[in-house]
């Protein structure tokens, strides 16, 4: 019994060689995730962040925290260029802070300043998402400023046709899908490794 015991304490442990892969690869750099609402930045982020022993920061709750008020507190009462010049001075020194994993808001790598920020500020990953998949993510809830029009399905194919030209600009892409979220982790992880083969 207790030849098998190494293999049960293995993934509790979590070793895994694509974690220091990843860990190597990235070295003092942050992790940046981007991409659409519902694309799961926070969620696979956080994981991703628990992998690499790395601190992990959303920058709409940093946002919140910072202003003491909601998103849509803050698109309605200053509208989304203040708005957006908030978030880059908080991605700014979040970045300032690291190496940490940090999820950005939707709209984040669209502005032009922001995303010098984000380019100079470490590796960026963008976790793409097919337009059925973010719809039944984000219909749940209705707290998103950028979808509460007559018809945010519509809002949100809008939202892809603009920024997906620029999300791609990003240093990773990963599929976001519908599978087990240790899943899409596990492919960040082994995007973020293969940085670090052609050094």
């Amino acid at each position: 019994m207790s030849n098998s015991m190494p293999d049960i304490t293995k993934p509790a442990l979590g070793i895994n060689p694509l974690v220091e892969q990843a860990r190597a690869a990235l070295g003092r750099r942050n992790l940046i995730f981007i991409g659409l609402m519902g694309a799961g930045k926070s969620v696979i982020g956080r994981m991703v962040a628990q992998q690499l022993s790395l601190p992990f920061v959303d920058t709409d709750v940093e946002i919140e925290r910072v202003s003491r008020m909601t998103i849509s507190e803050l698109f309605a009462s200053y509208g989304e260029s203040e708005f957006r010049a908030l978030e880059t001075r908080v991605i700014e020194r979040l970045l300032k802070g690291g190496p940490r994993v940090i999820s950005t808001g939707g709209g984040a790598f669209i502005n032009e300043r922001t995303r010098s920020v984000i380019k100079r500020g470490g590796v960026s990953v963008w976790l793409r998402a097919d337009l059925d998949i973010l719809w039944e993510r984000v219909n749940k809830r209705d707290h998103r400023p950028l979808l509460k029009t007559e018809n945010p399905k519509q809002t949100l194919e809008n939202l892809m046709n603009q920024r997906y030209p620029i999300y791609s600009e990003s240093d990773l892409t990963v599929e976001s899908r519908d599978v087990r979220k240790e899943i899409v982790a596990n492919e960040v992880l082994a995007a973020v490794a293969s940085l670090g083969e052609g050094r």
